[in-house]
């Protein structure tokens, strides 16, 4: 019988409804997949929870999952109490609790802290194992690059991100490998430093499979309320592609109730829509790509891009199931643990982690170019050209 894998969970907090919940819950409990109940064949032995609050589900589940420990330091989670690291595999779940808000609306999860504390078990015991970082790596792109470098250097698998590019799409189509892609777009929703994450990483998880793969990026805009408006007006997106992607979604709020035609028109987009914002920018390669959040129309992430030599729309939905079921069952951790547990099992990232490094770039020069008045950001920084995988890893049932 082989060895079945030791895995760490470093969590901010553990609470119902939280990503630790939904994350961890599903490797102790396990969880829908391929038609049957499915258990990872590993056992999460250790946990450590920065913020207990009143609410706490940590105590609960260590009583009743006595393979599982709590430690008080993320050291102690790693060696199991010990002088060297134990574990074949980490979680990093630096998402909900209570941190503080910069000046530029950023919550400073303690991502890249817990990430510092594990490397520095790792470098003591001369190997790192396979790290899970929830969401973009960290607020701050000098540490969200740091936490890249230490995790190439050491020679350890590292995946990121959240569970748009690995959810269900409606329709389940793929963006094509290696085909031409002349402008994309995705209309979302939510906020700064939040949910402008999930959109880039709809647009990204479509766009790096294009032909040449992902060339980075060398500069964004931001635009919100009036200036919005008017860079809409300007054309300096397609519209067309615009209305493909709202075209796609499901909670689209309808402008006149009782007639066949819900489609608003922008004086209507304008009454619904009080704070409406975008990030434009221009990959290296020439693709102009742009992410909208438009919040009170749609509660959704769609995507459309002009494809082929003779811009062709390819369009789709990154599939949440409709609120409040989004909330209460989250099925679609289901396919980012999934993905998180074979990396786990193969030592090898099933997608790059260059494109959650890019998109952490991406939103943090998004907050800056809407702190500075939608001044555009150049971005040589963000030079991070890649390849995707040929298999792409969303969820086809």
């Amino acid at each position: 019988m082989e060895k079945r894998p030791k895995i760490a969970a470093i969590a901010t907090i553990y609470h119902k409804y939280s990503h630790t919940q939904h994350i961890v819950d599903r490797f102790l409990e396990g969880y829908g997949w391929n038609s049957r109940h499915h258990h990872p064949p590993m056992d999460l032995v250790s946990l450590f929870v920065e913020q207990v609050k009143d609410n706490d589900l940590s105590g609960e589940r260590l009583e009743h999952f006595p393979t599982m420990k709590g430690y008080p330091t993320i050291a102690e989670a790693l060696t199991l109490g010990g002088e060297e690291l134990a574990v074949d595999g980490v979680l990093i779940i630096g998402e909900h609790g209570e941190y503080p808000t910069n000046e530029k609306g950023q919550r400073l999860y303690p991502r890249y802290e817990h990430f510092m504390q594990i490397a520095e078990v790792y470098e003591k015991s001369g190997r790192g194992v396979p790290t899970f970082n929830d969401k973009h790596l960290s607020w701050n792109w000098e540490w969200a690059r740091e936490m890249y470098d230490i995790s190439q250097n050491m020679d350890f698998a590292f995946m990121a991100g959240s569970s748009l590019p690995v959810t269900w799409r409606t329709p389940s189509i793929d963006m094509p490998l290696g085909v031409p892609v002349s402008e994309a777009v995705c209309v979302g929703y939510g906020g700064v430093d939040s949910y402008d994450f999930h959109a880039l990483e709809t647009l990204q998880c479509m766009v790096e499979r294009r032909e040449g793969g992902e060339s980075g990026v060398k500069w964004l805009q931001a635009y919100r309320g009036d200036a919005f408006w008017e860079a809409h007006h300007a054309k300096l997106w397609s519209r067309e592609l615009f209305e493909a992607a709202l075209c796609r979604s499901h909670t689209l709020t309808p402008s006149r109730p009782g007639f066949n035609n819900p489609f608003p028109t922008l004086d209507e987009l304008k009454e619904i829509v009080k704070d409406p914002i975008a990030y434009q920018y221009e990959h290296n390669d020439g693709l102009k790509s742009t992410m909208i959040l438009m919040n009170g129309l749609v509660q959704d992430f769609n995507f459309a891009a002009y494809i082929g030599s003779d811009d062709e729309i390819l369009s789709t939905q990154m599939y949440l199931p409709m609120p409040p079921a989004r909330t209460t069952l989250a099925n679609f951790f289901s396919p980012l643990v999934n993905n998180i547990e074979q990396m786990f099992l193969t030592g090898e990232a099933t997608y790059p982690v260059e494109r959650t490094l890019l998109t952490t770039g991406l939103v943090a020069a998004g907050v800056d170019s809407l702190f500075a008045d939608s001044i555009r950001q150049e971005t040589p920084h963000l030079d991070i050209a890649y390849q995707p995988t040929e298999a792409s890893t969303f969820w086809r049932t």
